[in-house]
């Protein structure tokens, strides 16, 4: 009962060396794979070794939660992108059991608040941050005024000049929608001024790191940031680009477990629903736990995607929902929502029945599917 996740493997490393290439050329720096969540369907151990081979010095985690899914696979550092804040008390917990670990010094939190600037000053010791910036996204970060406060803070400096944190540059995280063709590299290079600026007059130990990392650049915004900002390390961090970019490299399947040709009326699954005329019922692995039947919230912007929208949900509604499985090169109708670890196909008026044990094309997407098995050719 396997759901699998299949790697053309020459296509997909030919895909992550040219994107790793194509960037490091742009920005003078190798990018930093991340490497959150459910490692983007492949798995979070798999990409840290191979974010490894692909010589990446630094690797990005969503979560402090995450860091023990890939530290024994990777070397170099880990950067935590979900910013640290002692008022999430299970995330602080984990940060407490984290720096009693032999690999902390590989550990860097983000900070994207003055609370927690503050806090880290008093009573901690070597801990590394990179402070994010009140991006366009307007989901974490300082403004401004609070970035300048930070740095001409002498309780700061104070910190960073005795060792007991240090600062490893400014986060820009940025959103995927730009507001113009060359909003992305705007934004970025007004907040590497303000952090030239602030940092070039530094006096005293440990001054914050000269390094910029951003998220969301396109090659050619990165060679105008790097042009614009040469006093810069540019860091890059980069995920679905890298992993996810060459499709055509990842093919998910279920397999079939079972085909009953049925009778016109018989009633079928949980919920007893009639089979119609020339029906056959077939059961393939994936279900609700491999992430079959959920979907991220669609971003309906255009007046044709909330038709679609409003057609998908009518068919919701009146029970019947395409699922994401192909047989015989047609999409097929569930026969009610996926269970856990199965679905059930309808099949209608088919000369050719698939066998048991037959695998069965599925299209879905990656960041909320759980695969049984990944292979990689």
């Amino acid at each position: 009962m396997a759901f699998t996740l299949n790697i053309n493997g020459d296509k997909w490393r030919t895909h992550l060396r040219s994107v790793v290439n194509a960037i490091t050329t742009a920005s003078g720096t190798s990018p930093v794979p991340v490497v959150k969540g459910n490692g983007y369907g492949i798995g979070q151990e798999l990409l840290g070794a191979t974010a490894m081979e692909l010589g990446a010095d630094t690797i990005a985690v969503g979560t402090v939660f995450e860091i023990e899914s890939v530290v024994s696979v990777t070397q170099g550092d880990i950067v935590v992108l979900q910013p640290f804040d002692s008022r999430d008390a299970g995330a602080a917990a984990k940060w407490s059991e984290i720096s009693k670990k032999f690999y902390s010094g590989r550990i860097i939190r983000t900070v994207a608040s003055l609370e927690a600037l503050n806090e880290l000053i008093t009573g901690s010791s070597g801990v590394r941050v990179i402070i994010e910036a009140r991006s366009s996204m307007v989901r974490f970060g300082l403004t401004e005024p609070e970035l300048i406060g930070a740095l001409g803070n002498t309780d700061i400096r104070a910190a960073l000049a005795t060792g007991q944190f240090f600062i490893e540059g400014i986060s820009v995280h940025l959103p995927i929608e730009r507001s113009s063709p060359d909003s992305h590299a705007v934004e970025v290079m007004r907040w590497a001024g303000l952090w030239e600026a602030e940092t070039a007059v530094w006096e005293g130990h440990s001054p914050p790191a000269s390094v910029i990392w951003v998220s969301h650049c396109s090659d050619a915004e990165l060679s105008t940031i790097r042009q614009s900002v040469s006093e810069l390390i540019v860091r890059m961090r980069v995920g679905t680009r890298l992993w996810l970019g060459d499709r055509s490299a990842l093919s998910a399947s279920g397999t079939v477990l079972a085909v009953h040709p049925l009778s016109e009326g018989v009633k079928v699954g949980y919920r007893q629903r009639r089979a119609g005329k020339n029906a056959t019922l077939v059961v393939v692995s994936g279900g609700t736990a491999n992430g079959i039947g959920l979907s991220a919230p669609s971003p309906t912007t255009s007046l044709r995607q909330r038709v679609t929208s409003f057609g998908v949900g009518a068919l919701d509604a009146a029970g019947r929902s395409m699922s994401p499985f192909s047989l015989g090169g047609k999409q097929r109708w569930f026969a009610e929502p996926p269970h856990q670890h199965v679905s059930m196909l309808w099949l209608n008026n088919e000369s050719v029945l698939p066998r048991v044990g037959a695998q069965v094309s599925a299209e879905v997407r990656f960041t909320t599917s759980r695969f049984d098995a990944v292979f990689v050719d």
